[in-house]
């Protein structure tokens, strides 16, 4: 019942811009931490940014100075904003909620969305 559906990913040279958006949908009480995800061909998927309900951000070492997460609780969407993008940035872009409830006090699932493809060539 609950869907999050990623959007904003592209083609863009390298020095580019990217803003991804994510937005929870269906019936939601509560989420405690999102974040944004991605998976390299060949390569096992990993953590790029998360933040947590109060607003508390983490990055992974590749993305420090050059992504910022946000969210709007409001809204139960997350965004990346992807800039200075770099060849090894390509890769599919997954967005994360953790920890959704759907009504108080309910049970606590995880859920992903679909992808985003973010490709960086020159």
């Amino acid at each position: 019942q609950v869907q999050l559906v990623e959007s904003g990913g592209g083609l863009v040279q390298p020095g580019g811009s990217l803003r991804l958006s994510c937005e929870a949908s269906g019936t939601i009480f509560s989420i405690d931490d999102m974040g944004w995800y991605r998976q390299a061909p060949g390569k096992q998927r990993e953590g790029v940014a998360t933040i947590t309900r109060h607003g508390f951000t983490n990055y992974a070492s590749s993305a420090k100075g050059r992504f910022t997460i946000s969210r709007d609780n409001a809204k139960n969407a997350v965004f990346l904003q992807l800039n200075n993008l770099k060849p090894d940035d390509t890769a599919v872009y997954y967005c994360n909620a953790d920890r959704v409830a759907t009504k108080p006090g309910g049970y606590l699932n995880d859920y992903w969305g679909q992808g985003t493809q973010v490709t960086v060539s020159s």
